[in-house]
């Protein structure tokens, strides 16, 4: 097996750069197989950096053509080049000029790194070290330059030329059919920001009038004939960069703003200074294409990728250890964003599924790493939900801790100080805590200790005495590399609540005005006088802290917080930790009385009786039980995925009898009446209303089959069609078949409608899944080359179907192991995005486990792999214990 030890980047090893980049002036003549580069770069040595260090420029299959240095051509003898770097060994040691021309292929660049070509078009993704792929350069976040970029292009071929910071000149070249525009950035950034567009492009545009009065174009740039689905996302964009001038006190300081969407892209979107590029998944929508979800994300990612112009350009990184500085903070701010648009409740409780399914699990596995990892083998690896989700999570810690006054002014001057620099976590905590007077070194092991902390509460009542105590203590299980934990600086927001309902009058002293108590140590008690009678605590509120949470409550105090709690996210909570234990003791043999059953199935008829109309979508998010990740993650060792696919359906099923009545009436009468909207509103009540169809089709095969027969046909949007195909997913025979060649038929020539009906088929969870997805995969529309397409079928089965891919014959973990390597060839990034579907192998049961393992082998001893699969398939067969 391969470990590549030699090429472990370690956080305390990090020195400054030993020369520096003011100027680069980049002159990209775009060709679809030999694209010319020249890059002119004005360079001087590093005060900071060694005096007599050669000039090492990172590349990456580049194709030399020629160096020249302060005009004077370079001989051979006076530098060493390969595709991979440049060195010349005896720089000048005063600011000189190196000019570089390189030859590359976009049409050969499968990696999507660098400049390539998606649906004929140009465009770019260097983040983390995809600039290397277009020039030799120093390809580090802390070396900032002034960027100059002309681009060159045939006229049919690239009509539109699109790059960072303002364009400046624009015109043809004489005697060809070739064009030209010249793009400034007077804003110094790292190369990772680079970006240039060049095709045949629509465009929707308009003005925007920032806080201070200049006037600023944005525009959304998308394949011609899809203009008309771009609406949306100029609207996001729009009222981002007003909600971050009100809330953040940022305006935008370029005289453009563009986004551009593309088929093809290793990521989600990519925030080069004032040039978006966007997979056009998170761009194009319309009510016929996209669902309420996918509408939701295009304006969330809008947002991130606009705020990222302070909180990642403005302000960068000083290395990729620090890559949580940017990615969390941004996260936090498109989620507060978001929660303003939206309901604040419905998105928290969102945010906190997504952590718990893909965060938690990560901490809980092998690739378990803190938010600010101490060291890596590959970068490309460590865009992780610990990064992004546990990193907004720990801001927002320090907000509720200090509260948003002075977070705000905090904010404030983190970007005054650090405005034009490439920053580190501890410029970052020491503005908060010059603002506030506090010391926040114990606060900063949230960045340094990787594993996720559990709370454990338990409540004692002294009626004579009418006092009430909680005593909580902290434990964080090791991880790899950290066998040693210590406390944390825990947020719990929290109160009490009678068990009918009525007012609980109780004074506490270490719970602030706002109803915050700070654990920080291993173990701590809370004194609450004047109880008259036993409450049930309500514990974290509004997800206040990224803890798991051992409670000494019972199923009947639980439900009492359904019923009674003020806290929104605490009454879905309680629902989903009644529903957990019953579907984990099913699961395990260990099966839930009736009665347990019948209580939380009566109560969700209670609850959904009284409260459902208020907050639709919060209602569809109290039906919905735990997945069956979720509860595989509860129990953590020897799962057996068919036996927790069968309590789950059971309990669905008994829930859905339970409140049939109720169901059928909200699925009746929340049918859409008039025209599409993707507002909160209208999209919370079409979420109820697709919840009681999932959960009829449960309770009563036939009435489901018939009511979602009914909603495909008529459906008026994407979000019913989408929905009602989904409960006839669940229901094997010939109305599934139908239904899926129906949709083909009306949706074979939209890709991203087709991606979701690749996924549909690719998380049956029933035997023959995995033939479909051999079989779907000679299907004309399916490419290895498109990751949306491979993510949205391989991908799907691989994280979302539980039952086939972990199949007891090992035949899930067979099948993604030969798609790995095929993959690898191709696009690595890919490659190893898809291999983190083993990151659960090791809590299955022993049988699965061998498999696992097998596949898994089987991947680490194929001879050649990228780093980027070498990387993920080494620590996921690493023992599972701390050193």
């Amino acid at each position: 097996m391969r470990t590549d030890t030699a090429q472990i980047v370690r956080l305390e090893d990090y020195r400054p750069s030993d020369f520096l980049i003011d100027k680069v002036e980049l002159d990209v003549r775009l060709d679809a197989t030999a694209t010319r580069v020249t890059a002119t770069l004005s360079l001087r040595p590093n005060p900071e950096g060694r005096s007599d260090a050669p000039l090492s420029l990172d590349g990456d299959e580049l194709n030399l053509k020629s160096v020249t240095l302060d005009g004077r051509s370079l001989p051979a003898e006076e530098f060493e080049a390969s595709p991979q770097s440049l060195v010349i060994a005896q720089p000048p040691q005063h600011p000189f000029t190196l000019t570089v021309e390189t030859e590359i292929n976009p049409t050969a660049n499968t990696k999507l790194m660098g400049v390539y070509r998606s649906g004929g078009n140009y465009c770019t993704q260097c983040e983390a070290e995809g600039f290397r792929r277009i020039t030799y350069f120093l390809d580090r976040p802390d070396v900032l330059a002034v960027y100059t970029t002309r681009i060159e292009a045939d006229l049919d071929e690239a009509p539109v030329l699109l790059g960072n910071g303002n364009r400046v000149e624009s015109g043809s070249v004489e005697g060809t059919n070739r064009h030209y525009a010249v793009w400034h950035d007077p804003h110094p950034k790292p190369s990772y920001l680079f970006a240039l567009v060049g095709g045949k492009l629509g465009r929707v545009g308009k003005s925007f009038t920032t806080m201070s009065g200049r006037n600023v174009e944005i525009a959304v740039y998308v394949e011609p004939g899809k203009e008309n689905r771009a609406d949306y996302a100029l609207d996001a964009l729009e009222r981002s960069m007003r909600w971050d001038e009100q809330v953040f006190g940022r305006e935008y300081d370029l005289d453009v703003f563009n986004i551009v969407a593309v088929s093809d892209f290793n990521m989600g979107a990519m925030e080069n200074k004032g040039l978006n590029i966007f997979n056009d998944k998170y761009v194009l929508a319309s009510p016929e294409t996209a669902t309420d979800m996918d509408y939701a994300h295009i304006e969330a990612i809008i947002a991130h990728e606009y705020f990222h112009n302070w909180s990642g350009n403005r302000v960068t990184c000083r290395d990729w250890f620090q890559l949580c500085l940017k990615e969390g903070l941004t996260v936090f701010r498109d989620q507060e964003f978001s929660s303003d648009e939206r309901s604040r409740p419905v998105d928290r409780i969102a945010e906190v599924k997504t952590l718990r399914a893909r965060q938690f699990l990560e901490d809980s596995g092998p690739l378990a790493h803190p938010v600010r990892p101490s060291q890596y083998r590959e970068i490309n690896n460590f865009y992780t939900a610990t990064v992004y989700e546990k990193g907004a999570e720990i801001v927002r810690m320090l907000k509720t801790i200090i509260g948003a006054e002075d977070f705000r002014r905090g904010m404030d001057l983190y970007f005054e100080r650090c405005d034009g620099t490439a920053a580190t976590v501890e410029d970052f905590l020491k503005a908060f805590a010059d603002v506030t007077g506090r010391d926040l070194s114990h606060f900063s092991r949230w960045y340094e200790q990787a594993g996720t902390p559990r709370v454990t509460v338990k409540g004692h009542y002294d009626q004579s005495a009418r006092i009430y105590r909680l005593d909580f203590t902290q434990s964080t299980q090791p991880t790899p590399g950290q066998a040693t934990k210590e406390p944390m600086v825990i947020p719990i927001a929290l109160g009490l609540v009678a068990r009918d309902g009525s007012t609980i009058e109780a004074t506490c002293e270490r719970i602030d005005a706002r109803g915050v108590f700070i654990l920080d140590k291993a173990s701590d008690s809370l004194i609450f006088t004047g109880v008259a009678s036993p409450p049930v605590p309500s514990l974290l509120r509004g997800f206040s802290a990224p803890v798991k949470a051992s409670l000494d409550l019972s199923n009947g105090d639980l439900l009492a917080l359904l019923q009674y709690d003020s806290d929104a996210f605490n009454r879905w909570q309680a629902a989903q930790t009644v529903a957990m234990r019953l579907l984990v003791g099913a699961s395990t043999g260990a099966a839930p009385s009736e009665e347990e059953i019948d209580a939380l199935s009566s109560a969700l008829h209670a609850f959904m009786e009284q409260s459902a109309l208020q907050d639709p979508a919060f209602a569809a998010l109290v039906l919905s039980l735990p997945s069956e990740a979720d509860v595989a993650q509860e129990i953590g060792a020897n799962v057996d995925p068919d036996a927790i696919h069968r309590a789950r359906k059971e309990l669905r099923r008994r829930i859905g009898e339970v409140c049939s009545d109720l169901l059928q009436h909200f699925h009746r009468s929340l049918a859409e009446t008039g025209s599409y909207s993707p507002d909160a509103a209208s999209a919370g009540r079409r979420a109820l209303r697709n919840a009681s169809l999932d959960l009829l089709a449960a309770a009563n095969r036939d009435l489901g089959e018939r009511l979602a027969r009914e909603q495909f046909d008529s459906a008026s949007n994407m979000t019913d069609r989408l929905a009602s195909l989904n409960v006839l997913m669940t229901l094997s025979g010939e109305a599934r078949e139908t239904a899926i060649a129906r949709f083909e038929d009306l949706y074979r020539h939209e890709p991203l409608v087709l991606d979701k009906w690749f996924t549909l088929q690719a998380t049956i969870p029933e035997d023959g899944a995995l033939d479909r997805v051999r079989r779907l995969m000679e299907h004309p529309a399916f490419s290895m080359g498109n990751p949306n397409r491979v993510r949205s079928l391989v991908g799907s089965f691989a994280m979302l179907n539980q039952v086939q891919f972990n199949r007891a014959d090992g035949a899930g973990y067979d099948f993604l192991a030969s798609i790995v390597l095929a993959v690898d060839a191709i696009n690595p990034q890919l490659a190893a995005r898809l291999l983190t579907a083993f990151s659960t192998w090791r809590m299955m049961n022993e049988t699965r486990r061998s498999h696992a393992k097998k596949a898994l082998l089987s991947v680490a001893e194929k001879p050649n792999l990228s780093r980027d699969v070498s990387d993920i398939v080494s620590r996921a067969l690493e023992e599972n214990k701390a050193s």
